[in-house]
């Protein structure tokens, strides 16, 4: 197994060691900044240490004892971000909360948490104010938008304007090993549980990512996912200022190609399918001009064999207008929160983009495996991170099995629930709950998720997930979810459901000037999935496919809610 470079890295034991680290070292840097207009819209470090100082002396100052519990919940911005730092400094306990949750979520997260402190934007004041009486341990009602305090509702401006510092040998002494974070997940039945977190797993998460792809002071991160998240919170909000870097919230999912050029952004993290939809307009774009469908084939090509003799710059020379469309600065793409198609990772390189994947769950804080810029594979989740262990548990004759983890990553458990902390671990070993399998080379390959494995008729393993990110390379299909269906003979056959991408028939329509019915529609779709099954197969071939009207539910990192989708009594 060849041997990477492992990269020098700033050591932390905890977050607050971390903020005053690279506050010492990058005074004067912006440090976070939000393109929309709100009331603390850009930090340097310096700043930023000194609004967490003063918040944090606000707190003690209402009453609010170190350990106590307090929520986060609002769009990504600048105040998260010093609410979140806050709690780590003062020995708090944060709990983000995902602003797209509905009431009862989010009053069950406040009850289930213990929460007696909540840092909100003005989206949640209503709610909240409504709320009120039924929420007891809650006592602190903080909101980020009021510029002075109005009913029991407490401003944040005016706790940072009115509050004195806290000196730094002032702090309290931080146990990196005790709960600093709990975060909110989906369960198996949608019930949410709570990951307990310690600023030792994030530490270690943080250290072991930057060793393996180097972060620098000059990387501006371009922040487009909700950042209560994991994934968002510790890669794309921690990760740059551990390492001086800076991080910009994003107006919107639509500005995201203005706001990287606004901001001449480094490195973008976001899902597979903000990439899929990035790289089908690329092609697209050069699809419709007819001058470049025919010169970009053979440019990609002769680009490939140029980089292959080791002038590595020369792609992003060939096709510098399509990288200053980005900002021109882009120097790393990552792709998490679930596999994304190698088909458009080999896509994006072929125009001179960096583009890696990573693998991890909440409990993990999260990473867990990443591909490196030097050392990649697109269909792989990556290599094991420093610390990190994986194996595999059971392997079967092809050798998947279940991935087990162990490092200084894995949380503490799940919030006051013995049984599900128990359920989670088998001697000492993490249970992720994927199935996946290494290569000789030492990399993680994810299958899918164990409780969505189908037992095809003939014994074998079918993964939904593999099938599905075919289905969904085709235009016409916006989303798949596939799943194991009895048919009349009660033999187990594959079915899936679909939801069509309605902008691909309107265009359709219009090319061929032919008008949209269901038997068109119909006929379209049975052609997909007949091309789909040439890739597989016979085993894991589609017998039987259902049309949605209406999208899936899905999670924050745009992962189907595969629990709330009803495949009983499908008619096709």
């Amino acid at each position: 197994m060849k041997k990477f470079e492992i990269y020098d890295v700033p050591k932390i034991s905890s977050l607050q060691e971390m903020i005053i680290q690279s506050a010492g070292s990058y005074p004067t840097k912006i440090a976070l900044e939000d393109l929309n207009n709100t009331p603390i819209p850009k930090l340097t470090y310096s700043q930023l240490l000194e609004h967490i100082l003063k918040f944090g002396n606000a707190l003690k100052k209402i009453g609010l004892k170190e350990r106590s519990h307090i929520a986060v919940i609002s769009e990504n911005r600048v105040q998260w971000g010093i609410t979140y730092l806050t709690a780590m400094t003062f020995n708090y306990v944060i709990v983000p909360i995902d602003k797209n949750l509905n009431v009862n979520e989010v009053l069950n997260i406040i009850h289930e948490s213990e929460t007696e402190a909540i840092v909100f934007s003005e989206t949640f004041d209503t709610m909240l104010r409504e709320k009120k009486s039924s929420l007891k341990k809650l006592k602190y009602y903080i909101s980020m938008d009021l510029e002075a305090g109005k009913d029991d509702f407490l401003s944040m401006l005016e706790m940072i304007n009115n509050s004195g510092y806290v000196g730094l040998n002032d702090l309290p002494k931080i146990n990196p090993e005790e709960m600093a974070e709990i975060i909110f997940t989906s369960g198996s039945l949608g019930r949410a549980k709570g990951v307990m977190l310690s600023q030792k797993n994030l530490s270690a998460n943080l250290m072991a990512m930057t060793s393996m792809i180097q972060i620098g002071s000059t990387d501006r991160f371009l922040s487009v996912l909700p950042i209560h998240h994991t994934y968002e919170c510790t890669c794309g909000f921690l990760c740059p200022l551990y390492c001086g870097g800076s991080a910009h919230y994003a107006r919107s999912l639509k500005t995201v190609v203005d706001d990287l050029q606004k901001v001449k952004a480094t490195i973008l993290l976001g899902v597979p399918l903000l990439f899929d939809k990035m790289f089908k307009r690329i092609y697209k774009t050069i699809s419709d001009d007819k001058v470049k469908s025919k010169i970009v084939p053979p440019l990609i090509k002769a680009t490939s064999l140029v980089e292959k003799i080791g002038w590595k710059s020369v792609k992003k020379k060939v096709f510098k207008e399509l990288h200053e469309k980005f900002g021109g600065h882009i120097r790393i793409f990552i792709a998490g929160g679930a596999a994304p198609d190698p088909k458009v990772a080999k896509g994006l390189r072929e125009f001179g983009f960096t583009f890696v994947q990573g693998y991890g769950l909440t409990e993990t804080s999260p990473i867990l495996a990443l591909n490196r810029l030097d050392n990649f594979k697109d269909d792989a989740a990556g290599l094991p991170l420093p610390g990190v262990e994986i194996v595999i548990s059971n392997p079967s004759s092809d050798g998947v099995g279940e991935v087990y983890a162990k490092g200084n990553n894995v949380m503490l458990g799940y919030y006051k629930n013995e049984q599900l902390t128990s359920e989670a671990f088998e001697a000492g070993w993490f249970k992720t709950g994927d199935l996946g399998y290494k290569d000789n080379d030492g990399f993680l390959h994810i299958s899918g998720r164990k409780k969505n494995v189908i037992i095809a008729n003939n014994g074998k393993n079918v993964f939904p997930e593999e099938i599905e990110d075919i289905i969904n390379r085709s235009p016409f299909v916006l989303e798949s979810l596939v799943f194991g269906q009895k048919d009349e003979k009660h033999v187990e056959i594959i079915a899936v459901q679909i939801v069509t991408d309605a902008e691909a028939f309107i265009e359709y329509s219009e090319v061929k000037n032919v008008q949209i019915t269901r038997e068109l529609i119909d006929q379209i779709i049975g052609d997909v999935i007949k091309d789909v099954n040439k890739e597989l197969p016979l085993y894991k071939q589609i017998k039987k496919y259902y049309i949605r009207d209406t999208e899936f539910e899905k999670t924050t990192t745009q992962k189907i809610k595969r629990y709330l989708v009803d495949t009983a009594g499908q008619k096709s």
